[in-house]
């Protein structure tokens, strides 16, 4: 049955919320990542600052939702610390990425996690490694390769894309120790206490002084943490109660493309022939490996 389709043939209000939701949530995801440009501090300074916002906000959503703020089990206190070390260090060096290359490329190159991920799994869950999974693999060096301008990690769009790998390496580690420890709690309860640990993890290396910070400043790392942090992640949690795993993973993979166009139109960022075709086929790898695990997943 298409999507958005019910037997009476009127619209599934439900799934058509859904996807609504989901898109914004990308959309904004993919916005996130024309702050590392907009702000003008360091990778480090502006995650903590980001994530002291969006800690308390999220704090607010979980509470608006009737959650619990505590955590269920005395264990998930050292899990939760555990995953916040993981989000803290992918967002520095989700940021820092950008700062050295552009918005299109970081987030191409961070874009490889996908294809990580069904490249790890398997190593975690103790299951067999499928062919296809490592010709996805070879696909997204490839992909990445026709990023880089030159093998030398001097030039600052090289080192860009390595952390960019880096932190797509990061944010891997964490969906796969989240998903096997984590996932009886919802987006928003999970990532308060990831935000909060970022702010205690990283604020002793924050470098700019809180009092020379301009209102204008402010206003852009409030906007941040609350329109581009904790509120998509809250509409990304909610569509995943009404539409399928499958859906919320395909959309997922429009969030360079989002993210590209965004920095096209607000930054003047343009991007070359071969960041382009590196691009294509690092996302088209990603959508596929995206579908296949679903398949899998069904079998």
């Amino acid at each position: 049955m298409p999507l958005g389709i019910i037997r009476s043939g009127r619209p599934d209000l439900s799934n058509t919320s859904g996807l609504i939701q989901l898109h914004i949530a990308v959309l904004l995801f993919g916005g996130t990542a024309l702050f590392s440009k907009i702000i003008p501090l360091n990778a480090l300074d502006i995650t903590v600052l980001r994530c002291a916002v969006a800690f308390f906000v999220l704090a607010c959503i979980v509470k608006i939702n009737r959650q619990a703020l505590l955590l269920s089990k005395p264990k998930h206190y050292l899990i939760a610390v555990g995953l916040g070390f993981l989000v803290s260090l992918h967002w520095v060096t989700y940021f820092a990425s950008m700062q050295l290359s552009s918005v299109a490329i970081g987030m191409i190159a961070f874009f490889t996690y996908p294809v990580m991920t069904v490249l790890i799994e398997p190593l975690v869950n103790k299951t067999r490694l499928r062919l296809i999974d490592l010709l996805s693999g070879i696909a997204v060096l490839t992909g990445v390769f026709l990023l880089i301008p030159e093998p030398n990690l001097d030039n600052d769009v090289t080192l860009g894309i390595a952390i960019g790998v880096l932190s797509a390496a990061l944010f891997t580690a964490r969906n796969i120790l989240h998903k096997k420890y984590f996932s009886e709690y919802s987006g928003p309860q999970a990532m308060f206490y990831q935000t909060l640990v970022a702010v205690i993890v990283l604020s002793p290396f924050l470098e700019v002084e809180l009092s020379t910070i301009s209102v204008d400043i402010w206003l852009t790392i409030a906007v941040l943490g609350v329109l581009f942090t904790a509120a998509p992640h809250a509409l990304f949690a909610s569509s995943l109660r009404q539409l399928s795993a499958k859906t919320v993973g395909l959309v997922s993979c429009l969030q360079p493309f989002y993210g590209t166009v965004l920095a096209l139109l607000l930054l003047n960022e343009h991007v070359n022939l071969n960041t382009v075709i590196g691009g294509l086929i690092i996302l088209a790898t990603a959508i596929f490996e995206t579908q296949q695990n679903q398949k899998k997943n069904k079998a």
